[in-house]
């Protein structure tokens, strides 16, 4: 984004290369509970990178950090190279964050088309106005972002269940669907919290086979959180490892396997 058409609570900052993010000394408490402790970390253009850590470790939080959602009392948080002060999630979204959740938030009684369309008010243009007389230009405007869902609909191979409710479906393809909302909105920045979680084996190897597809075919820069170590180690050119809030580790998949403290605190020796 032009620095010069930025919100007022970011502000422009040295260029960083091919950085896409960096987290810089985050530090996040609730009353005395410290969540995160001094995080940082950055993120490369077209990068893969997992936050994986033990139950508790601030993985989600660093996501709710990321997109606005919570504000750290320490710490900044660079995007595009700008200085993101108190940012809200909408407004993260305008600049091209978003996100899957951990609990499917999805609006149970709408279609899958319906769904994804609404990862799509972002982009259009048209005021209330237009859209409630579904006319002329608002209606080419919608007829254009439809054209966008359905391919999203053949990309993640669900043209079947396109009319379908939500509510209806089974919980392997109502998370198929929230990560289609997510990519309607063309995100810079895909943020993905246990994007695999409640699913079966069958259902695993089609959402990593999604996440490499979206990483290269869109050029997608992804931070995931995963329990899964195999998916992780898979999928992940880079791994932040957090215990108690605090970074243990940050490195590539081999790196964070053999590290001494890294096997101490959450992955065991087996």
């Amino acid at each position: 984004m032009n620095a010069s058409l930025a919100p007022d609570n970011i502000q422009p900052t040295s260029p960083s290369g091919n950085t896409l993010l960096e987290v810089d000394q985050i530090s996040l408490s609730f009353g005395g509970v410290k969540a995160l402790q001094d995080v940082s970390f950055s993120v490369e253009e077209k990068q893969i990178t997992a936050i994986i850590g033990p139950n508790g470790a601030g993985k989600t939080s660093m996501l709710n950090v990321i997109n606005g959602f919570y504000h750290p009392q320490q710490g900044q948080i660079h995007f595009k190279g700008l200085h993101r002060k108190q940012m809200r999630p909408h407004e993260a979204a305008v600049q091209g964050i978003a996100r899957t959740f951990q609990n499917v938030a999805l609006f149970k009684g709408m279609s899958t088309l319906n769904n994804i369309m609404a990862g799509r008010n972002l982009k259009m243009k048209k005021n209330l106005f237009w859209q409630a007389l579904y006319y002329g230009p608002a209606r080419d405007e919608e007829m254009r972002h439809r054209l966008e869902a359905e391919k999203i609909i053949d990309f993640l191979e669900i043209q079947s269940i396109r009319k379908t409710p939500v509510g209806r479906l089974p919980y392997g393809l109502q998370k198929r669907v929230e990560l289609g909302r997510a990519l309607a909105m063309e995100p810079d920045l895909l943020l993905l919290d246990e994007p695999m979680a409640g699913m079966n084996l069958e259902e695993k190897q089609d959402m990593c086979r999604f996440v490499l597809d979206i990483n290269e075919q869109y050029g997608t820069t992804i931070v995931l959180i995963e329990h899964d170590m195999g998916v992780v180690m898979d999928l992940s050119e880079r791994v932040v490892v957090l215990d108690y809030g605090r970074k243990i580790a940050d490195g590539t998949p081999d790196e964070v396997r053999s590290n001494q403290t890294v096997i101490d605190a959450y992955l065991g020796n087996n």
